[in-house]
């Protein structure tokens, strides 16, 4: 039952952050779910590469004989962490221009404000 906990716990992450997507109007709020669903997606990357009794995945520390975590989800899931980052501020630098432009970060507002 606790092994597939953790995929219950992404799951809800990741359910949260859609309804989120799809029920907000404010940008902050859309940057916040969009910076959620990533990080759930990066669980499941982790969550997946994981094996039971698994040894740390470098040849000399974990031995011959043992079985390793798998190595390649922990190398994407740190690319996509970054890659992240550099999307999450630069979503907040455009949510602070189009602030300094309309007066507001509603969606609704602005779409208004075009004419």
């Amino acid at each position: 039952m606790t092994g597939n906990m953790i995929f219950t716990v992404i799951a809800l992450l990741m359910l949260i952050s859609l309804v989120a997507l799809v029920t907000q109007k404010n940008l902050i709020k859309i940057c916040i779910a969009l910076s959620i669903l990533g990080a759930s997606v990066n669980f499941l990357l982790v969550a997946l590469g994981y094996r039971s009794g698994g040894a740390v995945p470098i040849h000399y520390l974990a031995g011959d004989n043992k079985v390793m975590v798998l190595p390649t989800p922990q190398c994407l899931t740190l690319t996509a962490i970054v890659i992240a980052l550099a999307t999450t501020a630069l979503m907040y630098s455009l949510i602070v221009m189009i602030y300094k432009h309309y007066g507001t970060i509603e969606i609704d507002k602005i779409r208004r404000l075009r004419g």
